[in-house]
């Protein structure tokens, strides 16, 4: 053996049968390569997805604390606003399956119907409470069924704010002398500007006010939405992100009328328009190496390659470690909660030259990049040793 970290047999086909993404051809505009140069594809970011929430409620000070302490790169709190329009941390803006605000009978007259997005939601929701009010919640698990041992930490942890979330980021990269950057996510920005609580304004004047607001912070803010990124654009200099999700279309675009989907967005002429005024793309896994009806994963897509060649970085979600989330290929046995081979599918996805990864389990990702640098070394040194 040359001292390479050996594929299975099947993702190592798929590695070396990229397949072209549709759409024309055309020369990508100039984007500065300042992003890139940082977080060149040989070294590609940890991102911890909402914290290490594979170990602990999502979104919460310990959850990303522990993600910190597992090797994270960056901690990533999506952005939901009070009723007094303070930024805090949760998947969404309902909270019933995220906090313990069903069982809290001081709340029960604020349970609501609403439309977000075009979908009508039942439950309580984070603009109906002022931060004061949410601080006197607990968090609680999203996904019980699925990750039993974090119901353990159910009760424990508030709602935290996005300023607090620095704090953490800054406190704990000074204890451990590197950086720890925060990736926050703008989400639903179309509805929280249309209720009079739009996120941009007291985002940038958050990431202002913690001296984050240039083009070498520790920060990515990413969006589903476009239009929200065009207007952050115009605000702040820190690098943006355009996520793709796998199906449907941004909001934004289809409240508009405009008939673009998330698929065109990933044409080259669609990465062409994100290079205009984003510095990366944040597409859903499939987008990259899809899968077939059962599962089984199909040949990659040209997506990375087309993406590098617009200038773009390619920070792909969502990696977990749970047979359930991983492709057929690499699970084992049949309990949907127990660990699949994550490694395997952390080598595909280095090997088709990623920039980052979204990873609900920092440790998995962060020792899976390692033992791709450690087989690099290895080879070099092979490679330059006498004979």
């Amino acid at each position: 053996m040359s001292g390479l970290v050996a594929l299975p047999v099947s993702v190592a086909a798929l590695a070396a049968s990229t397949l072209v993404a549709p759409g024309p051809a055309e020369a990508a505009p100039h984007v500065s390569g300042a992003v890139a140069a940082r977080h060149p594809a040989a070294h590609p970011l940890v991102i911890a997805h909402r914290g290490a929430s594979g170990y602990r409620p999502e979104h919460t000070l310990a959850a990303y604390q522990l993600a910190i302490d597992m090797g994270a790169d960056y901690i990533e709190p999506d952005l939901v606003s009070t009723r007094d329009h303070v930024l805090v941390a949760r998947h969404e803006n309902e909270i019933s399956g995220t906090t313990d605000v069903a069982t809290r009978p001081e709340f029960a007259d604020r349970r609501r119907t609403k439309v977000v997005d075009g979908v009508s939601i039942a439950g309580w929701f984070t603009e109906d409470f002022t931060l004061a009010e949410l601080k006197r919640l607990r968090a609680k698990e999203r996904i019980p069924d699925l990750r039993r041992h974090n119901t353990l930490y159910d009760g424990r942890y508030q709602v935290p704010t996005l300023q607090e979330v620095i704090d953490l980021a800054r406190r704990a990269g000074t204890q451990r002398h590197r950086t720890v950057g925060v990736y926050p996510e703008t989400k639903h920005p179309t509805y929280f500007r249309s209720i009079g609580l739009p996120l941009e304004e007291p985002l940038v004047r958050t990431l202002r006010r913690n001296g984050l607001a240039h083009r070498r912070a520790p920060v990515f803010v990413q969006s589903f939405e476009v239009g929200n990124l065009r207007r952050l654009n115009r605000m702040i200099d820190v690098p943006l992100v355009q996520l793709v999700d796998a199906t449907g279309a941004p909001y934004d675009l289809r409240a508009a009328g405009d008939p673009r989907t998330y698929a065109d967005l990933v044409t080259r002429r669609g990465l062409a328009g994100i290079s205009r005024y984003a510095d990366g793309v944040g597409p859903a896994k499939a987008w990259i190496v899809p899968r077939d009806a059962a599962g089984r994963l199909l040949a990659p897509t040209s997506l990375v390659r087309d993406a590098h060649a617009a200038g773009l970085l390619v920070h792909t979600w969502t990696f977990r470690n749970e047979n359930t989330f991983l492709p057929l290929d690499f699970r084992r046995g049949t309990d949907p909660a127990a660990y699949g081979d994550a490694f395997a599918e952390y080598e595909l996805f280095f090997s088709l030259g990623v920039d980052g990864v979204f990873s609900d389990q920092a440790d998995t990702a962060v020792a899976a990049r390692g033992e791709r640098a450690g087989s690099r070394v290895a080879v070099g040194q092979a490679v330059g040793a006498p004979g």
